[in-house]
């Protein structure tokens, strides 16, 4: 699928997400794209490494799936590039779809217009940290 306006990049992904679905939410991704994540690896270095990072995730989950809700998205294009910013909620739902645990983060997309559409050529996504604990804050 061509990805003709950056901002459907987020409805993608969300979809992406929630069907567990690995080749889906990569192809949202440059190959060349550099992610900095929230957990455990400071930055994965191209479409490949976010892959398996993407697929770990997903095959983690076993039977739950997870619903991604965006708020306050903003989003500023020039040309052929676009930032989409937004807060973001991530809910475990059951295989019942009763929700389990969420958490909340900051995401940032930078996204290039190419053959293929528009595709995230980098991502950060990110929660607070308390100053005086040194604990990531993951709720709002």
């Amino acid at each position: 699928m061509t990805v003709t306006e950056p901002q459907q990049v987020l409805e993608l992904y969300r979809a992406a997400v929630y069907a567990k679905d690995v080749d889906a939410l990569v192809a949202l991704y440059a190959e060349d794209v550099r992610v900095f994540d929230m957990w455990g690896t400071w930055v994965y270095e191209g479409a490949t490494a976010w892959r398996g990072m993407v697929a770990g995730w997903f095959g983690s989950l076993g039977s739950e799936r997870v619903r991604v809700e965006m708020a306050e998205v903003q989003s500023t294009q020039t040309g052929d590039m676009a930032l989409l910013e937004a807060f973001v909620t991530y809910a475990g739902l059951s295989a019942q779809g009763q929700e389990l645990r969420s958490m909340h983060n900051r995401l940032t997309l930078v996204c290039r217009r190419g053959q293929e559409g528009w595709q995230i050529i980098h991502e950060h996504s990110s929660s607070p940290a308390d100053f005086q604990t040194g604990k990531v804050m993951l709720t709002r």
